[in-house]
C-alpha cells in the first residue's frame, strides 16, 4: 500500500445534528479538511460527484481552490459521471485546475451510478444516439476527453482571429501536460475494467462492484484487479498503472470513535441491485481497535491488490473530526500495511 488518501460524498444538510448544513458548509470545509490531511501526511483528497443531490456535484472550482491551498497532496474525484460532461469544456476546466495545483490532479470518472432524478443527463443537454445507451454515451465522452488531453491540434483556426494564433490547428486551451496519464476509470465490472486498461486509464473500484461470482466483495474485487492488470500488460502500454479501492474503515482509540462506530453492525457484504438487471455486492465497512484492524484489513485481498487505498469520510461530522479519523489510520494502522514501502 503505496499511497492512502481520503474520499469525500460532500453531503450537506440543514439538520441540527450535522455539521456541514449547506453546499457553502461543505465546500469550505472540504478545502479545510484537504488542508489538514496535507499536514497529517496523507497522499490524496478525493471527492464525489453526484448532480441533483445535496452533495458535491461542480468539481472543477473545489479542485483548484484546493490546488490553491496546499503543495504535495493529490487531488482527485471518485469519480464524475461522464454522461453529463461535455468533452472539450471539461478538458479546458481540468487542465486549469491541473495547472493551478502544479500538475497534482487525479481525475476519476466513469459511466455513472444511479441518480436522484430519472435520466437526469437529458436536462443537461446529452442523450444517447439511437440504437445506443446512456453507458455508450458515456464511453464515447470518455474518448473523446482522453483524445482532446493529448494536446494535439484538431479545429481550424479563423483566417483573421482577433488575436494571433499558433501555426497549425488549434486544441483547447489550457492544457496540461500529463494530465492524461492522471485519468481513472471507476469501474463496477470486470469487462469495464479491461476496457478501461486498453485506454490507458488507471483504475478506481469502490465499495460496490457487480455480483460476478457470487464470491465475498473483496475477493470479486481482487480478481477484477488483476484482470485490469492482465489487460494493461496486454495492452502494451509502457508506464505502470495505478490502482486504487475505497473503503470505510475507523480506528476505535478514543470516545468519540466508539460511540460513532463501536456499535457498526456493517462489517459484513451486502447485496442490493443498481437497477432491475444490475445485481451488486456492497463491501463491508471496517470499525475496531487498530490492533484487530489490522489483522482484519490484511485479510481483503483487494487492498492488497490496490496501491492506493481511499478512506471514505463521514463529512457530516465535521472538518476536526474527519482529521482525527484520518490521523488514526495514518498514525496506528497504515505502517502495518506497507504504507509508503
Amino acid at each position: 500500500m503505496k499511497k492512502i488518501g481520503f474520499l469525500s460524498f460532500g453531503h450537506w444538510t440543514p439538520s441540527p445534528q450535522s455539521a456541514t448544513r449547506s453546499a457553502a458548509d461543505t465546500l469550505l470545509q472540504s478545502i479545510d479538511l484537504a488542508v489538514a490531511a496535507e499536514e497529517l501526511g496523507a497522499d490524496g483528497a478525493y471527492f464525489r460527484v453526484h448532480h441533483f443531490a445535496r452533495q458535491l456535484s461542480s468539481p472543477f472550482p473545489l479542485l483548484a481552490a484546493i490546488g490553491a491551498k496546499t503543495h504535495k497532496i493529490e487531488i482527485g474525484t471518485g469519480v464524475i459521471d461522464m454522461r453529463y460532461e461535455n468533452p472539450l469544456y471539461m478538458a479546458e476546466d481540468a487542465g486549469a485546475a491541473d495547472l493551478i495545483s502544479g500538475g497534482r490532479l487525479q481525475l476519476g470518472i466513469s459511466r455513472g451510478s444511479p441518480e436522484q432524478v430519472v435520466d437526469g443527463w437529458r436536462y443537461f443537454g446529452y442523450q444517447p444516439v439511437e440504437g445506443e445507451t446512456d453507458a455508450d454515451m458515456a464511453r464515447h465522452h470518455t474518448q473523446t476527453f482522453l483524445d482532446v488531453l493529448r494536446g494535439e491540434g484538431f479545429a481550424k483556426p479563423n483566417p483573421q482571429p482577433m488575436f494571433p494564433n499558433p501555426p497549425g490547428l488549434l486544441r483547447p486551451e489550457p492544457w496540461s501536460e500529463g494530465l492524461r496519464e492522471r485519468i481513472w476509470w471507476g469501474a463496477g465490472s470486470n469487462a469495464t475494467a479491461v476496457w478501461a486498461a486498453k485506454l490507458g486509464m488507471n483504475l478506481q473500484s469502490s465499495t460496490l462492484k457487480n455480483d460476478e461470482t457470487g464470491e465475498p466483495f473483496h475477493i470479486q474485487q481482487a480478481q477484477q484487479i488483476r484482470a485490469y492488470r492482465e489487460a494493461w500488460k496486454a495492452a502494451g502500454h509502457s508506464r505502470t498503472p495505478r490502482v486504487s479501492v475505497s473503503r470505510s474503515i475507523f480506528a476505535l482509540v478514543d470516545d468519540r470513535d466508539r460511540a460513532y462506530f463501536g456499535g457498526s453492525r456493517d462489517d459484513s457484504d451486502k447485496i442490493g441491485f443498481l437497477d432491475e438487471k444490475t445485481r451488486a455486492v456492497f463491501g463491508r465497512s471496517y470499525a475496531a481497535e487498530p490492533d484487530k484492524l489490522i489483522e482484519q484489513l490484511k485479510q481483503d485481498e483487494a487492498i492488497a491488490e490496490a496501491d492506493t487505498l481511499l478512506l471514505t469520510v463521514p463529512n457530516q461530522l465535521g472538518v476536526d473530526y474527519n482529521a482525527h479519523v484520518i490521523e488514526s489510520i495514518l498514525k496506528h494502522v497504515a505502517p502495518e500495511m506497507g504504507w509508503r514501502d
